[in-house]
């Protein structure tokens, strides 16, 4: 309450508290009073209360976002997958690859090769695309999902692909290993609440323009739903400056590691939104103490149907993943690098072997 505030006003704004079941205690100071709540609010807004008479203003002392917050959970998750890939916790850091757009089956065996080479296991590519204009290209849809599902299965490759709408999400969930929800998306809550009803891992990105405060809310609403295996991805923020498409907020990550118990990787091609410097936060982000990162890669990027600029080649991915490889071996935090005994070759199917934690050679 504002100093010296009349004790009706006070009364006023307890009793109206009380009458809406809340249990408020009084704490009365030399100059000023507060009146504390007790347990929840039952879903009334307090902080619409800042207008009423006497009111100095409404402060929040314990976070919004209880099932994702590290208080409520202090144990970090750890998402496993069904061949005990491990992402979060002290696991190995991880790296997610591929175009932003499926185009061909063509480009996503050419692509998914180049990955299994560097030992990474998780492709991702956008079959439903959320584009600025509706005039660019949005995506093949289903059949999209259906090449990548087919090359998956040929590369044993972990695939992450992104859903749009809530009555995509069953089957989409079908085809991938990890449903993406992207920054368009984040506050699409009719769809997070469709997420929160299946069990596969999510990725959740961040807003362009969203807090952390907001992003771990959105995360709120899957948690709610019982699904529990949510990776948070920062891909960069709106701010006043322009010389990259985006602001990479690397901040985020020790920030939310305080907060929330949730994994945390890093998008630096949307952040960057050009390909040279790609590599130089993706380094970053491994030493920063990411749980991985997701870049963009393209066969030939400057003939990608979308974000072709930001899309890294083979030969720049491959040297990127030299360099993380080294960085994750400084922080003594290896990456998950699966070695390979055999690469398509003539229509071989490749061979399967178990992840390890590699390190760079001394």
């Amino acid at each position: 309450m504002h100093r010296g505030a009349a004790e009706s006003d006070i009364q006023n704004v307890s009793k109206h508290l009380t009458s809406r079941g809340i249990r408020v205690e009084r704490l009365d100071g030399h100059e000023q009073t507060i009146l504390g709540i007790l347990g929840g609010s039952g879903g009334y807004d307090v902080g619409s209360m800042s207008a009423m008479p006497g009111v100095q203003e409404v402060v929040r002392v314990s976070t919004p976002y209880r099932l994702s917050s590290r208080n409520s959970h202090p144990e970090d998750t750890v998402i496993t997958l069904p061949d005990g890939t491990r992402i979060g916790g002290d696991a190995p850091s991880i790296v997610i690859a591929g175009p932003c757009s499926v185009e061909s089956e063509d480009q996503l065996r050419r692509t998914a090769e180049c990955l299994r080479k560097s030992g990474v296991r998780f492709m991702r590519g956008g079959a439903f695309k959320p584009r600025t204009s509706p005039y660019s290209f949005q995506g093949l849809g289903f059949d999209g999902l259906e090449m990548l599902k087919k090359v998956s299965e040929e590369f044993d490759l972990f695939i992450v692909s992104e859903v749009m709408e809530p009555a995509h999400v069953p089957a989409i969930a079908e085809f991938t290993d990890i449903v993406q929800i992207g920054s368009r998306n984040m506050q699409n809550y009719p769809l997070l609440r469709q997420i929160g009803n299946i069990r596969k891992p999510v990725m959740l990105k961040r807003g362009a323009a969203a807090t952390i405060e907001e992003w771990l809310m959105a995360a709120e609403y899957i948690l709610a739903g019982g699904n529990e295996k949510i990776i948070l991805c920062e891909r960069g923020i709106r701010t006043f400056e322009t010389s990259l498409r985006f602001t990479a907020d690397l901040g985020a990550v020790p920030v939310v590691k305080k907060l929330s118990h949730l994994p945390i990787i890093v998008d630096p091609s949307h952040a960057t939104g050009r390909r040279e410097f790609v590599g130089s936060l993706a380094r970053a982000a491994i030493a920063i103490g990411a749980d991985g990162v997701m870049v963009e890669v393209h066969p030939d990027p400057d003939r990608a149907l979308s974000d072709g600029a930001q899309s890294l080649t083979f030969e720049l991915f491959t040297e990127m993943m030299g360099e993380l490889v080294r960085v994750a071996d400084a922080i003594d935090r290896p990456l998950l690098v699966e070695p390979q005994k055999r690469i398509m070759d003539s229509g071989e199917r490749i061979g399967t072997t178990t992840p390890v934690m590699v390190k760079a050679q001394k």
